[in-house]
């Protein structure tokens, strides 16, 4: 199977895999592909299988990642997807190990990825990338892990930056923290959660994350889409925002 990597001269004619086919996100498509388009200029490499599918893998220099992180001279993966009749063929081995090659290469200590203690949703693998050899060097209240592959031995190891020490935020009601990392979570957070709120009657926060440092400083490692209400963390799913599931996430006060 072939593997391309696209640049600020293909990403117009390509495909980024997540949401092609859903033109409700097509807004938030074309968003993602904007933010990709400006992080290539920090280094950053969107690398996906040669075809119609859902097989990804994304990744940066730690010191620009859109993460409240800590890694110095680490390559940190952003979004890690092999989906569908694409599983179990050797894809997530084989795109790590190029990112690896590519850390190698740049003479970098190793890579890092935010992952939650269990698999969250939006998120990579957390026991996959386990058995491919990182370990966890930080873990927060709220549940999440960073996980760190290392070339060679450092006193210093990987960690969360300060901002998510704290396992809920003081708002209540609902809080969302969210970017355009991701094609679907624009939509979602502006239509399908403010929908879903206003029904309810439940107050609503919406916090866009729409610069490096907002993102550096967000209490949640989970950048993409980070739900809260009354305070504490509840989700980092998108489909969360939709009527239909709302309710299993969030508690009703009429009840």
């Amino acid at each position: 199977m072939n593997y391309i990597a696209l640049s600020k001269s293909t990403i117009e004619s390509e495909h980024i895999c997540c949401a092609f086919s859903d033109k409700k996100c097509r807004d938030s498509y074309e968003a993602k592909k904007s933010w990709l388009s400006k992080e290539f200029d920090n280094g950053y490499v969107f690398r996906r299988l040669d075809e119609r599918a859902k097989v990804f893998i994304e990744y940066g220099p730690a010191e620009s990642a859109w993460l409240p992180i800590e890694a110095p001279g680490y390559l940190a993966l952003g979004c890690f997807w092999v989906s569908g009749k694409y599983k179990n063929h050797g894809h997530g081995k084989q795109l790590l190990a190029q990112a690896v090659e590519d850390a190698k290469q740049a003479n970098m200590r190793g890579l890092v990825a935010v992952v939650g203690k269990k698999k969250n949703h939006f998120m990579s693998d957390t026991k996959w990338l386990l058995n491919q050899g990182f370990i966890v060097t930080d873990t927060t209240e709220s549940h999440f892990a960073l996980l760190s592959l290392t070339f060679e031995h450092n006193d210093e190891m990987p960690k969360f930056s300060d901002c998510v020490r704290k396992s809920n935020v003081d708002v209540e009601g609902c809080v969302v923290y969210y970017s355009n990392r991701c094609p679907y979570s624009e939509y979602h957070v502006t239509h399908s959660l403010v929908e879903s709120c206003h029904k309810r009657e439940i107050a609503l926060k919406v916090i866009k994350l729409e610069t490096k440092e907002m993102a550096q400083s967000c209490p949640s490692p989970a950048t993409i889409f980070s739900l809260y209400y009354n305070g504490m963390f509840i989700t980092t799913d998108i489909s969360a925002c939709m009527d239909s599931r709302f309710d299993r996430y969030i508690p009703s006060d009429k009840e």
